[in-house]
């Protein structure tokens, strides 16, 4: 998502460089600071010091009754109420804080479970992208030290438990349900939890048996532990896709993704009223796990997973039965799900109100998130006009940044939000720099830098390449 900037969007982004002249001293920047690429996400909102645990025992608090996340194809409404459990269940498991914990596979409820649980255990969640084979699940295991996995068995045509096994023969060689195993090739790797088999298969832990068998001791030292987990501590490792070669580890903190949920949602509005989301990301990315589920764990949103792995037809199906208001999506999904309009009729009058326009029967007012690539401004165009889509806005950001920076203001006009990638998000600071790292004036083209509450730890385990992204003074260099 990294590109190069126009320094036009200095223009839009800015809100009062004069105000922070000192910021860019080691930058060197021209004495006229206020005509620089430079803008700053002014805000009297207050960041949130708090651990993602603390985040979502707030909102449970607040709303005991609510269906937080449904997954379709597993027939799961639920709240998070077995979080605790499982937290306890890894802890059980000899786990500590700090130990990363991969989660492999598509969007299942277990998967959710198991971002909250590692949160609250101290524990670090490490994303697996599913789409992973034997070579570059090896990478990510050793790279960051995973000492537990959990996975499904297989999902369509990701067998993870049999690509797990190539890389981890000694798996196959366990007793079925004891998923302690111990491997020359990751020294680190000691756990395999299945998700979704009834029956043990050989070398693997059952994901119900890790709830089911946790007692008071477990409990008592998960209370213990979560008192001690700090905002600023590691929460998620993700893995960021580069041109060449495998991928770097982007260490994320609590803090970083309970404030980029946050303040997401008060962009839209959330904090103020109840929508049911259909989210068809994945949850190894940002955008499902962050922009998602943070988001709607702040603000008490209830997210709805049309299916385990994409499928606009399953997408349109969800909008229709869970009557949801608010629909995610990269510009490739939503151009899909139109097609889709076209071939079958849905009912998708809960998405927010309006005028049914053109052929789109029954689409009153289309809420979207949009991001994960650059938005044509014709498929923007062809929302508002053709489904009187009103609310839609863009995100820009990297995962480095947690992801967000910059997204479109809720006062702007549908066709104005579509020009840009909006302001920068309240307590970011942008700047726009030449190849020797000055500022420029605005106008001008370069490469533009974040600095905030969200910029990662670093990669794990790479001083290197973190130094090279992250300059001596924060700023996060997009490339």
């Amino acid at each position: 998502m990294a590109h190069k900037f126009l320094g036009h969007f200095g223009n839009r982004f800015a809100r009062s460089a004069h105000r922070q002249k000192n910021s860019l001293q080691s930058t060197r920047p021209a004495p006229d600071s206020s005509q620089l690429s430079y803008a700053h996400g002014i805000s009297d909102v207050p960041l949130l010091y708090q651990t993602v645990g603390e985040t979502l025992r707030k909102t449970a608090d607040r709303l005991p009754d609510q269906d937080f996340m449904i997954f379709r194809e597993q027939n799961v409404r639920r709240s998070f109420s077995q979080a605790r459990l499982v937290g306890a269940g890894l802890l059980d498991l000899g786990l500590r804080p700090g130990d990363r914990v991969g989660v492999w596979g598509n969007n299942y409820y277990e998967w959710v479970l198991m971002q909250f649980a590692t949160a609250m255990a101290g524990l670090v969640q490490v994303n697996i992208n599913p789409a992973y084979k034997p070579e570059e699940l090896t990478f990510a295991l050793k790279k960051v030290g995973v000492r537990c996995i959990v996975t499904p068995k297989q999902h369509k045509h990701c067998t993870f438990i049999k690509d797990l096994v190539e890389t981890v023969p000694e798996i196959a060689l366990g007793r079925p349900g004891i998923g302690r195993v111990h491997t020359y090739k990751l020294p680190e790797f000691e756990h395999v939890i299945v998700v979704g088999e009834k029956n043990p298969i050989p070398g693997a832990w059952q994901f119900n048996d890790l709830i089911n068998g946790v007692g008071s001791d477990a409990k008592r030292l998960l209370e213990e532990t979560e008192n001690r987990v700090r905002p600023d501590d590691p929460v998620n490792i993700q893995f960021t896709s580069g041109t060449t070669g495998f991928p770097k580890a982007a260490t994320l903190t609590h803090h970083n993704v309970v404030n980029n949920g946050y303040f997401i949602g008060l962009r839209t509005g959330w904090n103020k009223q109840f929508n049911r989301l259909c989210l068809p990301n994945p949850l190894y990315h940002c955008f499902g796990c962050v922009i998602g589920v943070m988001n709607a764990v702040n603000h008490g949103q209830t997210c709805v997973f049309p299916s385990q792995s994409y499928d606009p037809v399953k997408v349109l199906e969800a909008i229709e039965m869970e009557k949801c208001t608010f629909l995610y999506g990269t510009p490739t999904m939503f151009i899909d799900v139109l097609s889709r309009l076209d071939e079958k009729k849905f009912d998708v009058s809960s998405l927010k109100g309006g005028i049914l326009k053109l052929k789109y029967k029954k689409i009153k007012e289309l809420s979207a998130f949009m991001a994960g690539a650059p938005c044509p401004q014709a498929l923007c165009e062809k929302l508002v006009n053709d489904i009187n889509a009103k609310d839609i806005y863009i995100l820009y950001g990297t995962t480095e940044l947690s992801p967000v920076v910059s997204m479109s203001e809720t006062e702007k006009d549908a066709f104005d939000r579509i020009k840009s990638v909006g302001t920068a998000l309240p307590h970011v600071e942008l700047l726009i720099v030449d190849e020797n790292g000055v500022a420029v004036k605005r106008g001008e083209k370069g490469e533009l830098w974040a600095r905030g509450y969200m910029t990662m730890l670093g990669y794990y385990n790479d001083e290197e390449k973190t130094r090279k992204e992250i300059s001596s003074d924060r700023w996060y260099r997009t490339g």
